[in-house]
């Protein structure tokens, strides 16, 4: 056995098959659910793993999961990973012209999409020769196109498929791909190897605790410990966090709870009637919802079975962050540090303080580097975060984006990470924000995260997002896109500015500032920074 997440599965689940493994709302507030245990869903997967097998889906094949979150992504998952297929993530909001690209740059050969999107896959079909087979879930909408390649409906690709493995030998070498990134391009697919995302994405088995050294260990944790653990990752499986956080919960043996999409006031509800115990999302446009839901419509649920709540790939700001916590005082609230090129990296400490970023006590494999040299950034100087050991092969169909990230130094291999940051002596890292979203201001370097740390802890401001818009003088001005709480009183720049004087250095301050009604942002919360940069600069309407 190896270090195969199929394999690591399936070890998994002959030591607790008949554990439950994952309850599926499927539309929050209807009660209509699905619960699988450990055995049903290793035998869900099977039968879609053969179905793809007998259509041409062999070792090393794309498939790609155009689907929103359900029982179905995780199936056609480990149906890929069963196949020594590689799954590949397909974001659901793209459109025509950005499923073309990525079923061409992904080199699909199969599809399993949900119905909604039949329109959508119909369109872009046609400039994808190589995408042959395609599996729908559920009943296309009335009078949509149908694809030009016809679809296998899930329920009958099941019950063509044997409920049985059958699979040949599997390896650690075998891959997995996460496409990443749109905001500021076109999205790239990262290619990892099954041992490296296990011990880079999923902590080897124990996020917080020591590895295991065999990869038969891992099933063998699962039988001398227990169950009740529950794990609710909110954001889209479509981004690697809320798999990742499936993944590990799987390998302890333990339930995920998946809802179709994110209702703020039916996620409180789940975690008062499953006792959830640990939830996953993403920065203060998901936490900030449930924290006025707590606040409002659903005083008193029940959060006492929640002992965690986790953010990667957005911060959660001081302000919101204790407002949860004045509310679930049994949570710990976490900001974790991450990517899809790196996996898990660190967790962060505390708040650096006005002026400062935010502070993260990294593991053992990453540091600080001179983006030029690759070597170690003295202390207080700013350089770029990266990770060495278990990181990915590149970047799919990218050798020169591959070339521009990874590279081998000491021995070992690195990935140059898209942060900015500092280290202190002690050895804790600052991290400043994204350097391709630094703004340049009369020479001077802001980033927008600091930012908007600084304008989400005005008690007015409910959301925001800031960016450079170009300047005569200094080149780029700061600008923020402010979202105000409901019912709070106007605002206007100089109010903005004086409050953010007080947490911030002068030239940091925004310059202008555009009030909306809604930020816009991806499903899982993310900053969409070329939305607010057009919304900045006049060339899109607020």
């Amino acid at each position: 056995m190896e270090y195969n997440l199929a394999d690591l599965f399936e070890s998994i689940v002959d030591t607790v098959p008949d554990r439950e493994a994952l309850v599926y709302v499927d539309h929050p507030g209807t009660g209509a659910e699905r619960r699988l245990t450990y055995a049903e869903l290793d035998r869900a997967a099977n039968r879609l793993a053969h179905h793809l097998g007998a259509h041409g889906v062999g070792p090393g094949r794309h498939v790609g999961l155009h689907l929103y979150n359900g029982v179905e992504y995780l199936q056609a998952v480990y149906a890929c990973l069963k196949l020594r297929a590689v799954p590949v993530n397909v974001n659901y909001r793209y459109v025509e012209e950005e499923l073309t690209y990525l079923y061409r740059d992904a080199d699909l050969t199969a599809l399993v999409f949900d119905a909604e999107f039949t329109a959508r896959v119909a369109a872009a079909l046609p400039h994808a020769p190589g995408l042959r087979h395609l599996v729908r879930v559920g009943s296309p909408p009335p009078g949509a196109p149908e694809p030009s390649r016809t679809p296998v409906s899930l329920a009958d690709a099941e019950a063509a498929g044997s409920p049985d493995r059958g699979f040949g030998p599997r390896s650690a070498d075998d891959r997995l791909v996460i496409y990443t990134g749109g905001t500021t391009g076109m999205p790239k697919g990262v290619v990892w190897r099954h041992e490296d995302l296990f011990f880079s994405g999923m902590g080897g088995g124990a996020p917080t605790g020591e590895p295991v050294k065999r990869p038969e260990e891992l099933a063998e944790r699962v039988a001398a410990g227990g169950e009740g653990i529950v794990f609710f990752p909110t954001p889209p499986l479509m981004h690697g966090t809320s798999t990742l956080t499936a993944f590990i919960a799987f390998h302890f043996g333990q339930k995920v709870v998946l809802h179709r999409k994110y209702v703020p006031e039916e996620v409180l509800r789940t975690v008062e009637r499953e006792r959830v115990t640990s939830v996953s999302l993403v920065g203060d446009a998901m936490l900030r919802p449930l924290v006025d839901a707590l606040a409002g419509p659903l005083e008193g649920v029940d959060c006492s079975s929640l002992f965690s709540v986790s953010s990667s790939g957005a911060i959660l700001s001081e302000t919101v962050r204790a407002e949860f916590a004045a509310l679930v005082p049994n949570a710990v609230l976490l900001n974790n540090f991450g990517s899809s090129e790196s996996g898990f990296n660190g967790t962060a400490t505390e708040d650096a303080g006005p002026d400062r970023g935010f502070r993260v006590r990294v593991n053992s494999r990453t540091a600080v580097v001179d983006p030029a040299t690759h070597r170690p950034a003295p202390a207080g100087e700013v350089g770029r975060l990266a990770q060495r050991g278990h990181v990915p092969l590149g970047y799919y169909n990218d050798p020169v984006k591959t070339a521009e990230t990874f590279f081998e130094a000491g021995g070992d291999r690195w990935v140059l990470l898209g942060d900015m940051a500092t280290v202190d002596d002690a050895g804790i890292v600052t991290v400043l924000g994204r350097g391709s979203q630094c703004i340049n201001s009369g020479g001077e370097k802001i980033y927008p995260e600091e930012v908007e740390q600084a304008l989400k802890a005005h008690p007015d401001v409910y959301d925001a997002l800031v960016a450079g818009v170009p300047d005569e003088r200094w080149g780029h001005r700061v600008a923020a896109v402010v979202q105000l709480r409901a019912g709070a009183a106007p605002l206007d720049l100089a109010a903005v500015q004086r409050h953010c004087r007080t947490r911030l250095a002068g030239y940091k301050v925004p310059r202008a500032v555009v009030f909306t009604e809604h930020i816009q942002r991806s499903p899982s919360g993310k900053a969409d920074y070329r939305w607010a940069k057009a919304v900045a600069a006049g060339e899109r309407p607020a």
